[in-house]
């Protein structure tokens, strides 16, 4: 019976053997202390890009003492299951192996097996080689620790396009690290040639595509990492022995070929670097921001250094635009439980939340934005940044409810810290006041979702609402102090979640009854030109205008009472849905027009009022606004109430304001409102931007959703303002 299954199984080995499936992998590995009885713990990560998310390199012991495997975890990373713009699909994934060596002398691990997909340079076979080496290092007095390297699944660029890739390649030890070609054949590489039409810079990891006809197959790139020290060190192992390294000279650090490897300079940590290349048909244009994509603020810099705190998600944004391609994807290469999303705005959102055991180590997360002009893929500059590890700052609790965030935050881990000097986004309102819930231990605050200044973003699976703990000289201030912590409280639910209804994102109609006018009901709408025929579709919110275009807004009453005609007294524009937050921008008072481009169309009736204006932004932080109105119903053709009266201007002679209405001549003033909405942002708009890069969030499950907690220090920016844009934008 084994000899039949033996048989059976053959041939299936023999078609995963000769299948070409594979697109690239890179490993390195982390020193993690020493376990009770003397022996040594490490965790070798790698990353691996196959056709299917199930295939796995297997790592075996190629020399030394490897010791074994302890503990194992995998997870996907990223894929692309459609194979949109790629002749396969592929799935990348992370392996995080714990093994226990008994030795911290060198050793080496090895994946050999076949077959890389179909390439322009024939490389048939892979064999990435990972060299360990735990000696205790003389200039630092720890173990010795690998670059942190990464690499996206597949880069693309069109053949006319020459591009810069700076390969990430942070080493903790401060070493000097050099990227190369491998060149011993079966160990480091299957082919060892170097793809032509690329210059590689080793000192600096820098690869250079010049120029390559366009191809259906990619290039299959076989380097490997190395780091040396910038000084001559010695390394000092368990038994007492010694081994010595030494600085790379200047000129085998700049030296681009594949042919050379000194035998008597031997580098401190050997890790493999395996990706694939597109050379892709011409593009129309090579300048960024039209077919390939350009990469806009918020979106943080290549080679950015970021905090994260351990047990609290982390969130990098990322923006792109491409004005003549349609930006459909961003591709991702990072640790493990790393994941994106695209929120409803087009941008993207990578999150990430390191756990305990990762504390102090360093991590490359890799990204680049995809755009689509027919049938052809572009894509962004690849960029890389790099992440620290770091213990809670701050010590601060996060619970959610259907209507409130609440957040506790432990005073004994902030000296000085108290609720006097702390405030809400917008403290306006008795209710987001810190004091009232606050104890001698905890800073407590207790915010509703729809007010106090939170704000509400989403994605294609969440809603997320988000306010901020900013300490300030004064609560009433409106400038804060530079480099004071600030924490920021972000409910992620999800939307098939319980979710109170009151905070859908369009406003319902406002129904309200009075005396004298029975029970009548206010609507505000937006509609999409100056016929106002059609409203826009309450489920498209929240609403994107271009620059220079123009926002239709009615507000109509309805009511039995036919002898009556609606006032709109007051209209503002401010970040939060509260007419009294601020800052905010002023479009009617007193009845008159403030916004100069403001204009009125006749109603169908005198409960009808018909209005548009130009887009205008918010300049700061916020990318999103709310248009309040004050108004009010009155008997219609009475000469004494509020609506005949119109425009009152302060300056007006013989104007004057009813302070008092009359019973049955008028109503109360009443508040509607609408949004959020939001701005289609140029380039130039956005470099102009004081925008945060990233978002540090602790996350907790609980009944209604998942619950975020950020903990953030920065510099606060002035005072943000509204104005109107211009009408044309260079």
């Amino acid at each position: 019976m084994a000899s039949t299954l033996v048989i059976l199984l053959l041939p299936l080995l023999v078609s995963l053997a000769s299948a070409s499936h594979h697109y690239g992998s890179a490993s390195t590995f982390t020193y993690k202390g020493k376990n009770p009885d003397g022996s040594h713990r490490i965790d070798v990560r790698s990353r691996e890009t196959f056709t299917g998310c199930h295939f796995v390199l297997n790592w075996n012991c190629y020399s030394g003492n490897c010791g074994s495997r302890t503990s194992y975890r995998r997870g996907t990373l990223d894929s692309n299951p459609s194979a949109v713009g790629y002749n396969r699909r592929w799935c990348e994934t992370e392996t995080v192996a714990t093994r226990r060596v008994t030795s911290d002398k060198p050793f080496d691990l090895r994946a050999s097996s076949c077959c890389w997909v179909s390439n322009r340079n024939h490389v048939s076979s892979w064999s990435p080689l990972t060299s360990v080496d735990l000696g205790i290092r003389s200039d630092t007095g720890k173990p010795n620790r690998s670059p942190d390297i990464a690499i996206l699944p597949s880069l693309r660029v069109p053949q006319n396009c020459p591009q810069t890739y700076k390969l990430p390649s942070f080493d903790p030890d401060g070493d000097n690290v050099r990227c190369r070609y491998g060149s011993i054949r079966s160990v480091e590489c299957s082919s060892c040639t170097s793809p032509s039409g690329f210059d590689l810079d080793q000192g600096s990891c820098t690869l250079n595509y010049r120029s390559a006809p366009a191809d259906s197959k990619a290039f299959a790139f076989e380097m490997v990492v190395e780091d040396f020290p910038k000084t001559n060190i010695s390394l000092i192992y368990d038994d007492g022995s010694r081994s010595y390294r030494t600085p790379l000279p200047v000129r085998a650090k700049r030296q681009a070929t594949a042919t050379m490897y000194p035998g008597a300079i031997t580098p401190l940590s050997k890790l493999p670097l395996h990706f694939s290349f597109l050379v892709n048909p011409s593009a129309p244009s090579c300048q960024e921001g039209l077919y390939l994509p350009r990469l806009l603020p918020p979106t943080p810099a290549n080679g950015a250094r970021i905090q994260a705190e351990i047990n609290k998600e982390l969130e990098i944004k990322v923006k792109a635009q491409a004005s003549s391609a349609r930006i459909i994807d961003i591709m991702i290469s990072g640790p493990l439980n790393i994941s994106n999303h695209r929120t409803t705005n087009g941008d993207f959102a990578i999150r990430w939340t390191p756990i305990t055991d990762e504390l102090g180590n360093y991590f490359s997360i890799c990204f680049a934005v995809e755009a689509m002009a027919g049938s052809r893929i572009y894509q962004s500059e690849m960029r890389c940044v790099v992440v620290d590890v770091v213990d809670q700052k701050v010590k601060s609790y996060v619970s959610c409810s259907e209507s409130a965030m609440t957040v506790e935050i432990e005073k004994s881990s902030f000296p000085l810290l108290s609720e006097d000097h702390l405030r809400l986004n917008d403290p306006t309102n008795t209710v987001c006041s810190l004091q009232r819930h606050s104890n001698s231990t905890h800073v407590v605050a207790v915010i509703p979702l729809n007010a106090c200044g939170t704000q509400i973003e989403e994605d294609d699976d969440n809603l997320i609402f988000t306010n901020e703990i900013t300490t300030v000289d004064r609560g009433t201030d409106v400038i804060t102090r530079k480099h004071l912590l600030e924490v920021q409280v972000c409910c992620q639910y999800p939307k098939r979640g319980n979710v109170s209804q009151s905070f859908t994102v369009h406003r319902p109609n406002v129904t309200v009854w009075e005396k004298g006018y029975g029970r009548f009901t206010y609507g505000f709408e937006f509609y999409p030109d100056s016929t106002f025929r059609t409203m826009v579709d309450p489920n498209s919110y929240p609403l994107e205008y271009e620059i220079g275009s123009r926002v239709f807004m009615q507000i109509e009453a309805t009511s039995s009472i036919n002898n009556t005609e609606l006032f709109v007294e007051s209209c503002t524009a401010a970040p939060y849905d509260n007419p009294n937050s601020r800052p905010k921008y002023t479009i009617i008072e007193n009845g008159c027009n403030v916004d100069s481009t403001l204009q009125s169309y006749t109603p169908d009736h005198q409960r009808q009022f018909k209005f548009s204006m130009e887009a205008f932004k918010f300049i700061g932080q916020n990318n999103q606004v709310y248009i309040s109105c004050s108004v009010m119903m009155c008997e219609a053709g009475n000469p004494n109430t509020r609506c005949a009266q119109g425009c009152i201007n302060s300056t007006q002679p013989g104007g004057r304001l009813i302070a008092k209405r009359e019973v049955v001549t008028q109503t109360s003033r009443h508040l509607v409102s609408q949004g959020p909405l939001r701005l289609k942002r140029s380039a130039e708009g956005l470099m102009n931007l004081n925008l945060n890069l990233v978002f540090i969030a602790g996350c907790l499950l609980a009944a209604v959703g998942m619950i975020s907690a950020v903990i953030m220090y920065k510099t606060k920016v002035s005072k943000v303002k509204y104005q109107p844009l211009p009408t044309l934008e260079s």
